[in-house]
């Protein structure tokens, strides 16, 4: 950004993690009558890092208007459409700035995502080959690559190789011993994830999420003592690092020593009040302890809710509307294994955001969200606890998926720390499963996924209709019984956060 220096001074407080003092000084650059390239294209990353895409568009629209021969503006206009969801127009975008002569691995990557999301799963294999070719060692494009292999074709030893081949093209050996370690836990290769994260933080002593990452695999692995002695190792890197304090957390829920974990907890909230995931173990360590605090934060009664959705206009019932909304969910479920980085296992998982869908019925059902999603703010009110005293009084969809489970499917326990609320909404149910008289396939609310002394076992299960809709803190555990009939069960996901 030289030769401006409001420019170089946003860019350097983006880099710092000032971004609202960034947007303050971009946003009359990029208001202005007739804005410069740079002004524009620094804007529109500055609302993309506060999470703001819609916004963001606008300026790489005007940009691409101002600069059509620009093919860094189409290159950003791009990957902006693609952010949100929108893959055609993304590809569009790219193409040209391909013709304007853009042919960096960044671009590349952009375009391996935009076929994703129109379901050209080959030609996305392909631009994602590209991109390496450009940059052999970019870490994050071999771990996306490495997790669309898993998925796609559930081959490990391809998976891997893409993840080696970018630490011989240089790559960061940290990112990519992290993407191999949740290849090998996707493939339930668990006990090879920990040992693979435990030899890592023997050579790579100074990387805390190194650390933590070993932490957590040997203490799934049940190796408490060493997770004990990572996890203070952590911490001598890291001190007041607030995702070292939530680590200690879940070490020390562990070991049977919930009052340390829940100052631990408490501490690092000091330092980040709004961190949701501090949030969910100060829940589980006062469960444990009975502080209350946990009653506070896990109000079901009156934090979580259960609607039912009516049929969209165009539709003449609701299980029309379902049928045709199964029809086109189906359409993106074309990946054999789950993800690498997600909750569910024996399922697929959509791999781009749902709201940027063109499709009527997909886009239907978001517009039917307003009326459950207000009803359920309402329900909420005001106040002053960590849930809400974030209420605004209006709210944006931050990220929408679906999930398709087989038989033996289900989701492990987890909360969502990027959101506000978190959903569950129910397309298709196993029907068979469901009317077993037990809990196979149902929604169950309050354990936490890993071990704990005392254990604490689910406090809440909502049984899944078609057509239901549950409305919850992100910050509160939930995950599914597995089901195990020859059906499958579909949902869609998504968080809702304050506008």
């Amino acid at each position: 950004m030289a030769g401006n220096p409001v420019l170089e001074r946003a860019r350097a407080l983006i880099d710092t993690g000032r971004l609202d003092e960034a947007y303050a000084l971009t946003a009359p650059l990029a208001q202005a009558a007739e804005p410069e390239h740079r002004a524009l294209a620094l804007h529109a990353t500055i609302l993309k890092g506060l999470k703001r895409r819609e916004d963001a568009l606008v300026y790489d629209r005007k940009a691409v208007e101002r600069f059509p021969t620009s093919g860094v503006a189409w290159h950003n206009l791009g990957a902006t459409l693609g952010d949100l969801g929108r893959g055609r127009e993304s590809a569009a975008a790219v193409e040209k700035a391909f013709a304007l002569g853009i042919d960096s691995p960044l671009t590349w990557g952009v375009m391996a995502r935009a076929r994703l999301a129109t379901g050209e799963l080959d030609a996305a294999e392909a631009a994602y080959r590209e991109a390496l070719r450009r940059a052999p060692g970019n870490e994050a494009t071999a771990a996306e690559f490495a997790n669309i292999l898993w998925m796609r074709h559930g081959d490990m030893d391809a998976a891997m190789a893409v993840l080696d081949r970018a630490f011989h093209g240089g790559g960061n050996p940290a990112p990519l011993v992290l993407a191999k370690a949740k290849l090998l836990d996707a493939a339930g290769r668990n006990d090879q994830a920990a040992d693979l994260l435990s030899r890592a933080a023997e050579r790579l002593a100074h990387d805390h999420q190194i650390l933590l990452a070993a932490c957590q695999a040997v203490l799934e692995a049940g190796r408490l003592a060493e997770a004990e002695r990572l996890v203070l190792a952590a911490d001598t890197a890291q001190p007041n690092n607030p995702g070292v304090m939530n680590q200690m957390a879940i070490v020390y829920l562990a070991l049977g020593r919930p009052d340390v974990a829940l100052a631990r907890v408490r501490h690092g909230l000091s330092i980040q009040p709004e961190n949701q995931s501090l949030w969910g173990w100060a829940a589980t360590a006062a469960r444990a302890v009975g502080d209350p605090l946990h009653a506070e934060l896990y109000d079901y009664d009156a934090m979580v809710g259960t609607y039912e959705i009516d049929a969209p206009d165009g539709w003449a019932s609701r299980e029309a509307f379902l049928a045709d909304l199964a029809t086109s969910l189906e359409g993106l479920h074309q990946y054999a294994e789950h993800p690498t980085n997600q909750s569910l296992r024996h399922g697929s998982q959509t791999m781009h955001l749902l709201t940027g869908s063109d499709d009527p019925a997909i886009r239907a059902f978001f517009q039917a969200l307003e009326v459950p999603i207000r009803a359920h703010m309402a329900k909420l009110g005001q106040g002053t606890d960590p849930l809400r005293r974030r209420h605004t009084g209006d709210y944006r969809i931050q990220g929408a998926w679906s999930v398709r489970l087989r038989s033996g499917g289900f989701h492990k326990d987890h909360f969502h720390p990027e959101g506000w609320l978190s959903s569950a909404f129910y397309v298709e149910t196993p029907a068979e499963a469901l009317g077993r008289g037990g809990k196979e396939g149902w929604l169950r609310l309050g354990q936490p996924p890993f071990r704990t002394d005392p254990p604490l076992s689910p406090e809440r299960w909502i049984r899944p209709e078609p057509g239901r809709l549950v409305l919850f803190p992100s910050y509160m555990w939930h995950g599914t019984e597995p089901f195990t009939t020859d059906e499958h069960r579909m949902t869609i996901a998504f968080d809702v956060v304050p506008a």
